[in-house]
């Protein structure tokens, strides 16, 4: 079925409600989302905020532009939500005709590719960064069925809707529920109160009973005048950061570096393969082991931790997994490592924490199991996004076909 064709000035016609800009009176402002996502209020302003001398209300159900923007799906059917708001010049107002037409019906017209393709069209080669003219926005040719017609193929549009939103919910919850697998797991193995009775041949041991060696098993990065900006350099021995310390990765990519000379004055905060980052404020407790292929080995900034590992006693791809969110960190953080300002790691901290620490073949069988655990969360995260993209163009599909009189 093909619907009739109108343009938008025999539905629409411009409205202007007028109001004075005063000194000292409070105005919300509007804004308008790009491609189809709606109308929101921006902010309250007092009239000496703007340089405007008169400001338009809106209204619930008034369709409303950006003249710059539309070209981009910057147009949108007011909700209640923003009833009164107030648009400034650059927001064409215009009152809807609803003998004529209903306004879910151009709510859903104006999320449609067809529609921001006629705007785009009618922006091209205008002046002021491609401003569109109200009276040209008004010659667009829209799908116009009858009242009940319209009122029908909403009607089932927003059913649709409705369970496509429902899915994206469903699928939200898959992928939160996917991440917490791998620190389910981990948390169940390790999440033993203080001292409690372990499984055979577990020990409880502290940290510091877990290192090299006290001197250089745990280093906090170079404090003062150990490190200064002038130090910086744009080449030479890289500066490892906080930035590159994501959970359980090394992100690769150096911004400072220092030269081999002063490298080799902080020799002592050297990081080496298989030495564990940690984040020891900001990001507290965020960590990564230090790749094999990592060259020339980089000095640690300020706000990190090493730790290097007697990895005849634990293994620090393990460690740095528990480190990432598991039970027994997240409680040690909790009840040792808040400041009276913010949250950080100190080596004393650190040295104390207790760890259940199982024989190094079952540690490598956990991450054995780990490994196998996350390759099965990794595919289930790939079919989600594939039914990411399934849904999200569902509703474009739906809207083509409704405006095309096929729904």
């Amino acid at each position: 079925m093909n619907f009739p064709m109108v343009a938008l000035s025999q539905v629409v016609s411009p409205i202007s409600r007028v109001v004075e800009v005063i000194p000292g009176v409070q105005y919300r402002t509007i804004g308008v989302k790009l491609w189809g996502e709606g109308a929101y209020e921006r902010e309250t302003i007092d009239g000496t905020q703007t340089a405007a001398k008169t400001l338009t209300i809106v209204k619930a159900n008034d369709l409303i532009i950006n003249k710059i923007w539309v070209r981009n799906g910057s147009t949108a059917v007011a909700s209640q939500d923003v009833d009164g708001c107030a648009a400034s010049g650059e927001f064409p107002i215009f009152e809807l005709d609803q003998t004529q037409i209903i306004p879910r019906w151009l709510h859903w017209l104006t999320k449609t590719k067809s529609f921001w393709q006629k705007c785009d069209e009618l922006s091209r080669g205008t002046s002021g960064k491609n401003r569109i003219k109200p009276d040209l926005f008004l010659t667009i040719e829209i799908p116009l069925p009858p009242l009940e017609e319209q009122r029908r193929i909403v009607a089932r549009i927003e059913e649709m809707a409705a369970k496509i939103e429902e899915a994206r919910r469903l699928r939200r919850e898959a992928v939160e529920e996917t991440k917490d697998l791998s620190i389910s797991y981990l948390s169940g193995l390790f999440a033993y109160p203080l001292f409690d009775k372990l499984p055979p041949q577990w020990k409880w041991k502290s940290l510091d009973d877990l290192l090299i060696n006290r001197k250089s098993g745990m280093i906090t990065g170079p404090f003062g005048t150990l490190l200064q900006k002038s130090d910086i350099q744009p080449d030479g021995i890289p500066i490892l950061g906080i930035a590159n310390v994501q959970k359980n990765k090394f992100l690769p990519g150096f911004s400072d570096y220092i030269s081999v000379k002063k490298a080799k004055e902080l020799s002592t905060y050297e990081v080496c393969a298989n030495d564990i980052v940690v984040a020891r404020s900001g990001t507290v407790g965020r960590s990564c082991v230090v790749p094999l292929t990592l060259y020339p080995n980089p000095v640690m900034s300020t706000n990190l931790i090493r730790l290097r590992l007697d990895e005849n006693k634990f293994l620090p791809e393990l460690l740095c997994k528990l480190f990432n969110g598991s039970s027994l960190i997240e409680r040690y953080k909790n009840e040792n490592c808040y400041g009276s300002t913010r949250a950080f790691f100190t080596q004393r901290m650190l040295l104390n924490l207790q760890i259940p620490t199982p024989p190094i073949e079952e540690q490598e069988q956990i991450i054995i199991n780990l490994n196998r655990l996350q390759a099965q969360i990794d595919l289930l995260e790939r079919c989600q996004v594939d039914i990411s993209e399934e849904l999200n163009a569902l509703l474009p599909s739906i809207l083509d076909k409704a405006f095309k009189g096929e729904l």
